[in-house]
């Protein structure tokens, strides 16, 4: 239904997860991954959705002046924000256990912004997912850090995985946000992008 829409489009997906990607193919785009080194460095006064939707168009002017009349680039960006501060990506195995251990037994926001971009508007977008998780104990953290390695996610967990199975008691909006894309509103934004 989608590529009704898109068919006169390229999309250009700048990012190398796997979950965005398979996304993607079940919303059923045809896209090309492009990928361009950018460094992850936020204004300190931003919070919340401020920091991922500034990250999110940050990504894209890594494309400035490389798009096509025809292309649509999607860049995204997700962050855990808890008690005041943004959790990224975790860079060792201490400070992954570190993170799990400050949003046991709490409640925390995911919020994945979203920047489509053309060579001639762009449009930025975020969703927020509440997050509880119970009280773990530190061998089930460190069970699930070294064996799922979660290096490469905000707020070093992944839902999908064995940790959102047996931690997770409360989820208030979209799961797909959670994984790394707002789905629902990125079905619809698009929608309305390419047929402007």
């Amino acid at each position: 239904m989608l590529q009704e829409f898109l068919k006169n489009h390229r999309i250009i997906l700048a990012s190398g997860s796997p979950r965005r990607q398979v996304f993607f193919r079940e919303l059923g785009i045809d896209f090309t991954v492009n990928l361009r080194p950018v460094d992850e460095v936020f204004p300190d006064h931003l919070k919340e959705a401020e920091i991922s939707d500034y990250l999110a168009a940050l990504k894209a002017k890594a494309f400035d002046g490389a798009l096509k009349p025809n292309d649509i680039l999607v860049t995204s960006d997700t962050i855990v924000w808890h008690r005041g501060f943004a959790l990224g990506k975790p860079l060792n195995r201490e400070e992954a256990i570190s993170m799990i251990q400050g949003l046991n037994g709490d409640t925390h926001k995911v919020i994945t912004s979203v920047c489509l971009t053309s060579t001639n508007k762009q449009v930025v977008f975020n969703d927020t997912t509440l997050v509880t998780f119970i009280s773990l104990t530190k061998d089930e953290i460190e069970y699930y850090v070294d064996n799922y390695k979660p290096y490469d996610k905000a707020g070093s967990y992944g839902i999908q995985e064995w940790i959102g199975s047996i931690a997770i008691s409360k989820i208030e909006g979209s799961y797909n946000n959670v994984v790394g894309l707002p789905t629902q509103k990125l079905y619809e934004t698009l929608k309305d992008f390419a047929s402007v």
